[in-house]
């Protein structure tokens, strides 16, 4: 098996686990909304528009969406594609600069949760391509109500995560999540962050695909005891005003900042499954 495949092949095994995670939660909840009936993921397949790039575009994906009693919206997706960049565009991605060919394979998911006492949670890994090749990911936290237990269990598990493979890890990458996920124009992050990594490529491609492995399978360690502590505890119309104008930040973010967004639109994704990430309602008082 080649390491695309490889790649590839592990993104879909990590969208299972997940799923499957988030069902369970789906069927656990006592408190709060239970007189909704559990939910479903529904998986949609998406294929790329091959005219975008001409002959050498291709691929597609696969977007599993809930919509639950605990999970109000998250999607769960997998992409391949390859093809050229924009020559606009390849002068930003590394090693595309000369003929401007890649080929990208991921997983991304972004969580709203209809507790708001449940923070919102992003995590991505992926694999890129070009005449070079690197992993890139991550995964940061956006609690509506912050309680200091839910933060040191997040970053505790990211750093163990981070400490296996080098001891600077944890610091350089949960700085670069500090930097990356912030707004400019409010002066403020997105969230409490957590650790975000781009372009390794350490020489080892097994040493760096099993980090990417480890931070994708941590994501579950780091997030579900949040949920578990959350979901059923009683909130107020005070805590569900605070989330919903918390999610008016998450969404400025992802269409403003958001490199994923960027990446997704300048190379013919799938519109949908690249605007996932946007809540299912927010406000701006």
């Amino acid at each position: 098996m080649n390491q695309q495949q490889a790649a590839q092949d592990w993104f879909c095994e990590l969208r299972d686990r997940i799923c499957a995670a988030f069902e369970e939660l789906e069927d656990a909840l006592t408190g709060p909304f239970n007189d909704m009936p559990p939910a479903r993921f529904t998986r949609k397949t998406w294929d790329r528009d091959a005219a975008h790039d001409g002959d050498l575009s291709g691929g597609g994906g696969v977007m599993s969406i809930m919509h639950g009693r605990v999970f109000e919206k998250v999607g769960v997706n997998i992409s391949a594609v390859h093809g050229v960049f924009s020559p606009e565009f390849r002068t930003k991605i590394p090693g595309a600069e000369e003929d401007g060919k890649y080929w990208a394979a991921g997983i991304s998911l972004v969580a709203h949760m209809r507790n708001p006492l449940v923070p919102s949670v992003h995590m991505n890994t992926r694999h890129i391509v070009t005449t070079k090749s690197w992993f890139g990911g991550g995964m940061d936290l956006t609690p509506s109500i912050l309680f200091e237990e839910d933060n040191a269990h997040f970053h505790g598990t990211l750093k163990n995560i981070c400490d296996r493979f080098d001891p600077e890890y944890h610091a350089k990458f949960q700085k670069w999540c500090a930097e990356y996920f912030f707004l400019p124009h409010r002066n403020e992050e997105r969230g409490i962050g957590g650790i975000f990594y781009d372009y390794i490529d350490s020489g080892d491609w097994e040493k760096d695909f099993a980090f990417t492995k480890d931070v994708g399978a941590g994501f579950l360690d780091a997030f579900i005891p949040l949920v578990q502590r959350r979901m059923n505890l009683d909130f107020t119309p005070e805590d569900k005003e605070k989330q919903l104008i918390k999610r008016g930040r998450y969404a400025e973010f992802n269409l403003l900042y958001d490199r994923g967004t960027t990446f997704g639109l300048k190379t013919g994704g799938n519109v949908e499954a690249i605007l996932m990430s946007l809540p299912p309602e927010a406000r701006w008082p």
